[in-house]
């Protein structure tokens, strides 16, 4: 559904589409989910983001994020970080149900399957808010045509921050379209830094230990079987970048696939 009159007195730039928040779910003082409107001409791949902003100044903020649904869903789904200061951000957490989210029509990424060569077993490493992607692709059939393991990582400082992942993960088993499939192939690997939890650690002290790979039977990342999308802090993206490039693994594009991929896009 685009709107195309003016709102809240600012018009509405040329070529952007104005839909309409559909619900808001606040996890903790610094994440939350929304649901918008999907405007009918609106395609992407699962994995991409979009440039999102506010009706609330002349010249709008837009920020790129992750589109969390996937594919085939009928409404868009984000899932972002509140940031005090933030030039959208501080806007963004308080709409509300109702409200008007813009949305520029191009979508882009380097978090989509066509990015990768085939394989055999798709790790989804992330922290924070960079499981927003990940959210897409763990509800697209085409991941699990192509992998026969699926693992998401998801790392966060507190257990509450663990809850987006962890509610995604459970609902996967009883989904429709891909339940049977995804209780075979899908695997949750969630841990905390900071509050205690079953799980603790980064996702590389993980790694380099072992313990991550232990956790399904494994020795290590393998070249000729690994595929790894990676979405999170720059630090980790660049640790990890440097981790899998020493094992041997390059690095992808939609225009030259390899055995991972790096999400650069971040929400300010």
């Amino acid at each position: 559904m685009t709107i195309a009159a003016p709102i809240s007195g600012h018009p509405i730039p040329a070529g952007v589409h104005a839909e309409r928040i559909l619900s808001v779910r606040h996890y903790t003082d610094r994440l939350f989910s929304f649901r918008a409107t999907r405007p009918a001409s609106f395609r992407f791949r699962s994995g991409e983001f979009v440039m999102i902003g506010l009706p609330n100044a002349p010249k709008p903020v837009f920020r790129a994020y992750s589109i969390a649904s996937p594919a085939w869903d009928e409404e868009l789904e984000f899932y972002s970080i509140k940031v005090p200061d933030g030039p959208l951000t501080s806007h963004l957490q308080k709409i509300q149900p109702g409200d008007t989210l813009l949305l520029r029509p191009k979508t882009t990424g380097t978090l989509v399957l066509d990015a990768l060569l085939p394989g055999r077993r798709l790790w989804m490493i992330s922290t924070g808010t960079g499981i927003a992607p990940f959210a897409s692709l763990m509800r697209d059939p085409e991941t699990y045509e192509k992998f026969e393991q699926v693992v998401l990582t998801h790392t966060c400082r507190d257990v509450a921050e663990l809850a987006y992942g962890l509610e995604l993960s459970r609902a996967l088993a009883e989904d429709p379209l891909i339940g049977e499939l995804a209780r075979e192939r899908f695997h949750h690997y969630p841990a905390t830094t900071r509050e205690t939890y079953e799980r603790m650690g980064r996702v590389t002290a993980h790694i380099e230990s072992g313990e991550l790979f232990r956790s399904f039977g494994l020795q290590g990342f393998d070249p000729a079987q690994d595929r790894v999308m990676i979405c999170g802090s720059i630090e980790l993206n660049r640790d990890l970048k440097k981790i899998l490039e020493d094992l041997g693994l390059r690095e992808g594009a939609n225009n030259a696939p390899a055995e991972f991929v790096v999400e650069r896009a971040f929400v300010g």
